[in-house]
């Protein structure tokens, strides 16, 4: 077995979940870190304005990463999957052919956005005052698309291989880089956004590069040579099979959270988009442990799918969810007690052109909308590791429609007529969080008692029978 790989179905449930969850949560705290670092730098130094431009900015950069994240979900399935049954030679199949589509997509998705960027702008109604800071944050975030989508598939397939260790230090290498570039940026040059964006791309750039390097030079199952970039027909149709679900699924969260956005900038205007932006980065944190715990699942139940034992699929989540509600509890009641302060942290008041009235007003709402969004955390520490249960299965079909009914029947008809029809306002915005959350959790109770969970849909895989048995 590759040293990059790692067997997790044999051992204590709770120690496989919290020896590979632990790296993949310092990982993702320290990615939440990195992007929350461009917004708390360019707050401090250009205030509303640039917390407003960072957030809208960094939404839509989010659902365009969205749109093909489901080839890197789609692959971390296949080769846990493959792994778990013993097939080495269709591990490196995938990975090629994951590695050439993603490489593709990111071209495509560059060139679409950077034309598209101002009409995105002006529907989601970006307030007049950082328009043009979100623009510039936009433009350079999508010209670096193929260095983010390259250190995601690259974290993708180590995940599927069991492997958590290494994503966390190719994701501090970036997280540090980005740190130091946005004070030189935003703090000695004065860049605002776009000092930001640069940052992030360059530290996204070094990060990739690194981990290439590094695992080439250490026998890496793929050794990214031209000729091995390669798509594999009846791999790529898979790949699109588990894929596209869940990247119709990220895009849909994605768009309804950009509904809201435009909500709150109907609403409130700049206060509105602040309050938004910031809830936005410190939800980022808050739910990294469900985050992790789902991305556990998604990879232990894979492997252990792959390996025909349901049993130890089940019980991986139910572990998992006892964990991530723990962790998403304390979250939840220290985000309460000290609102005050971390509004503070986003929004400098001594370095923006913005009344003092209107300052105020950004401070309030971000208290306001903060509070009331920060129920989600609880329902999302369930539903999360429902969802990676599916995933690990390759049913994300399940998620797609999950993510449809908690945000199109729940999300975006409840913000509406909360925040408009019955004057709640960002109070109303807010929480059609938690209440697209607590539809999406009753979805996912049906999903569990229905035990459609215990079959993979990767049924054949070239003669290869991947659906679980009972133990």
């Amino acid at each position: 077995m590759s040293k990059f790989q790692q067997d997790l179905t044999r051992g204590s449930v709770a120690k496989q979940l919290f020896k590979f969850a632990l790296p993949f949560l310092l990982s993702n705290l320290l990615q939440a870190m990195y992007n929350m670092a461009d917004m708390l730098i360019v707050g401090q130094f250009s205030g509303p304005v640039g917390t407003s431009a960072v957030g809208i900015g960094g939404n839509v950069t989010i659902l365009v990463i969205n749109l093909i994240s489901g080839l890197a979900v789609g692959g971390t399935v296949l080769i846990a999957q493959f792994i778990g049954a013993q097939r080495q030679e269709d591990v490196k199949k995938t990975i090629g052919t994951m590695f050439t589509l993603y490489g593709i997509a990111a071209l495509v998705l560059t060139a679409v956005m950077l034309v598209l960027s101002p009409q995105i702008l002006r529907l989601l109604n970006a307030p007049k005052e950082s328009f043009a800071e979100a623009r510039k944050y936009l433009d350079i975030c999508m010209a670096g698309n193929v260095f983010i989508f390259g250190y995601n598939s690259v974290s993708a397939v180590l995940r599927g291989m069991g492997n958590s260790r290494h994503p966390l230090i190719f994701v501090a290498i970036a997280t540090v880089t980005n740190v130091i570039l946005d004070l030189i940026f935003v703090g000695v040059f004065g860049m605002g956004a776009a000092g930001a964006a640069w940052a992030t791309i360059m530290a996204q750039a070094l990060s990739f590069i690194l981990s290439v390097i590094y695992l080439r030079r250490n026998n890496f199952l793929f050794d990214f040579r031209q000729r091995s970039f390669r798509i594999d027909r009846e791999i790529a149709l898979l790949l699109l099979k588990v894929g596209l679900p869940t990247s119709l699924q990220g895009t849909l969260v994605s768009s309804s959270f950009m509904f809201l956005t435009r909500l709150a900038n109907d609403i409130a205007g700049i206060a509105g988009s602040t309050a938004l932006s910031i809830a936005g980065k410190v939800n980022s944190v808050a739910i990294l442990p469900s985050l992790a715990m789902q991305a556990s699942v998604s990879s232990m139940a894979g492997q252990n799918l792959g390996a025909k034992k349901p049993k130890r699929a089940i019980k991986t989540m139910f572990v998992a969810i006892g964990i991530a509600f723990t962790f998403s509890t304390l979250v939840f009641a220290l985000v309460n007690l000290f609102t005050d302060q971390i509004v503070a942290l986003f929004i400098g008041t001594q370095n923006t052109n913005l009344p003092a009235e209107v300052v105020e007003q950004c401070i309030q709402e971000s208290r306001t909308y903060l509070h009331y969004f920060s129920y989600d955390y609880l329902v999302v520490s369930v539903l999360f590791n429902i969802n990676g249960l599916a995933i690990g299965a390759g049913q994300t079909l399940y998620s797609l429609f999950s993510a449809s009914v908690s945000s199109v029947l729940f999300r975006v008809p409840a913000a509406w007529i909360l925040g408009i029809k019955l004057g709640l306002k960002l109070k109303g915005v807010a929480l059609a969080a938690p209440i697209a959350g607590l539809g999406g959790l009753m979805v996912g109770i049906c999903y569990l008692l229905s035990g459609k969970w215990r079959v993979s849909s990767v049924k054949r895989i070239k003669g290869l029978e991947l659906s679980a048995a009972e133990e």
